[in-house]
């Protein structure tokens, strides 16, 4: 956009148009003219500078690692917390010496989640046994698939060729990462905000164009144009009084970055990135959809649709590498999904009130749920409303003592 209008011909001069979808700006239009995608040059690094990608990827990723990762073995029909098997303090403690297994699952889906070939992390074992999980940066284990098509990969580490049992892989979706996939929605983003921040930066002025009934020759446009920018260039000018001479005049215009559709094409990449992560729109804290009654619907959506796919892809990555062939058949890694689940304190008691009553559970399975040990003779399944032959634990209020008779 021009400063001045004036009768020369001068370089410097451009006609004044009006910004919008039907006659878009030339960063706009190179956009979207620019055919490959790839134009865009969206790295990872690139990608992770807006801040509804980085945001997507570390709800996805810190969502995951937050929660406790159990190790469980069978036993009959059912499963008991097994603390002694190695994995369970790989995972839940650290994972090496200078790696939390906080750090590790994080690590993990973040690659899956911006990398192709996804995350990879590398099991040391020790006469059989996991010893400790190594985290490799990207690149420095690589996979490839055989061509009859089964799906069987080699995975190769400096050169050499590793066990696939020994290796903890997580990937996307049509092996390919959400940041590939939405690239261009991600470029989109990226091309509008870099847009916004530039014009701001570099044009914060009074809206319009100063127009000169005088011949000032390319020499006279250039001086004024150095004085204004001198005077009222920069955002710590932003606002000041314009002082016009020579007969000039000034035509107020509208910001460019202040035009409807500018805002609300920003807004829908922001949904267009949350359907690329499928994540809701209201956890990227986009709260214009967000209302007091389906907010906790979409937090639910997000457990249900967005983090369990991903969770489910862990526990099987992680039971292919720690556990043996014949650990597979009587143990389970999985993640405790009841931090995400859990309600507010009246509605669980409610539940876990009714689960008891009903004989759905025992006292003691409930007392898990907040926390609590059990007590003895609490693994019946009893309807503490109906029978009452019993104290409902083996802490009795202490009895009176008896009136001494005077």
């Amino acid at each position: 956009m021009g400063w001045f209008s004036k009768t020369a011909p001068v370089e410097e001069v451009k006609e004044v148009v009006t910004s919008g979808l039907v006659n878009p700006e030339d960063w706009l239009s190179n956009f979207w003219n620019g055919g490959d995608p790839g134009d865009c040059g969206v790295s990872t690094t690139k990608a992770l500078t807006v801040p509804a990608v980085q945001s997507a990827i570390r709800l996805l990723s810190e969502a995951a690692a937050t929660l406790d990762i159990k190790v469980q073995r069978r036993k009959g029909n059912n499963w008991e917390d097994d603390e002694e098997h190695p994995a369970w303090s790989l995972l839940n403690k650290s994972a090496n010496e200078w790696t939390s297994g906080f750090e590790l699952i994080r690590a993990l889906i973040v690659e899956a989640l911006t990398n192709d070939q996804g995350g990879f992390a590398w099991v040391n074992r020790v006469q059989g046994k996991p010893f400790e999980i190594l985290k490799y940066g990207n690149g420095a284990i690589s996979v490839s698939y055989r061509a009859d098509g089964d799906g069987k990969p080699t995975y190769t580490r400096a050169g050499k060729t590793i066990k696939s049992a020994d290796v903890i892989h997580i990937r996307g979706a049509f092996s390919k990462s959400p940041v590939t996939l939405a690239r261009k929605a991600i470029g989109f983003a990226w091309e509008m905000e870099n847009h916004g921040a530039n014009l701001f930066l570099n044009g914060a002025r009074p809206g319009g164009v100063i127009q000169t009934p005088n011949k000032l020759g390319t020499d006279g446009v250039k001086a004024m144009l150095v004085g204004w920018k001198a005077a009222f260039g920069g955002s710590q000018n932003s606002g000041k009084t314009a002082v016009l001479y020579e007969g000039a005049t000034y035509a107020q215009m509208a910001l460019n970055s202040t035009d409807a559709q500018y805002l609300e094409n920003r807004r829908f990449q922001i949904i267009e990135i949350c359907r690329a992560f499928r994540v809701p729109p209201s956890m990227l804290f986009d709260l214009e959809s967000g209302k007091f009654n389906n907010v906790e619907m979409m937090g639910r959506e997000f457990l249900s649709y967005s983090l369990e796919p991903w969770l489910k892809s862990l526990e099987g990555g992680l039971s292919r590498a720690l556990l043996t062939k014949d650990e597979q058949k009587t143990h389970r890694i999985l993640f405790d999904r009841d931090d995400l689940t859990r309600a507010d304190l009246v509605s669980r008691a409610t539940a876990i009130s009714g689960f008891v009553s009903s004989r759905a559970m025992s006292p003691n399975e409930a007392r898990t749920w907040i926390d609590l040990p059990p007590y003895p003779g609490g693994d019946t399944y009893t309807n503490p409303a109906i029978d009452v032959a019993k104290p409902a634990n083996d802490n009795p209020p202490p009895q009176k003592e008896s009136a001494v008779a005077a």
